[in-house]
């Protein structure tokens, strides 16, 4: 269902980008970077938070680690990582094939800048063996993602 739902949002949003889904899993940044053969930090890895009452992705490169600092003066609270039945509820989509893509609902989508540095990144796409191949701002443009800085 989760896959179905992303293959919808790019039938509908960009036909021109494919849903690769691939024997191995990718359900880690590792195993996803030697999936697509892509660099670790290309790999384009969606977290699930809460902020006080609200839910919210933040996108980052896939060797990037949230500062807990940052985050807390940017976003106005300490973030907690969902579980994984709750990011399941949240967003329809697997732990491992977390993305913004094909939501149920709205959830805001924060694109941390570590992204910025590839021409290409490689997010999941709704399953533990599926992802895209697209250019970080296309992302952000797509998903209606803002810009923030909250990684080491």
């Amino acid at each position: 269902m989760s896959l179905e739902s992303v293959r919808a949002f790019f039938a509908r949003h960009a036909p021109d980008i494919e849903v690769i889904v691939t024997e191995a899993s990718s359900a880690t940044v590792a195993l996803a970077a030697e999936a697509h053969g892509v660099t670790p930090a290309q790999i384009a890895k969606t977290i699930c938070l809460r902020v006080g009452e609200e839910t919210m992705l933040v996108v980052t490169s896939g060797v990037a680690r949230l500062d807990n600092r940052k985050f807390k003066d940017r976003m106005g609270g300490k973030p907690r990582m969902l579980g994984g039945e709750e990011v399941l509820a949240a967003t329809s989509h697997p732990p491992g094939g977390v993305c913004p893509f094909g939501l149920p609902a709205p959830l805001p989508v924060y694109c941390d800048l570590s992204l910025k540095a590839f021409d290409e990144v490689v997010p999941a796409a709704g399953a533990t063996n599926a992802a895209v191949r697209i250019a970080p701002q296309r992302m952000a443009d797509l998903v209606g993602a803002i810009w923030i800085d909250v990684c080491q």
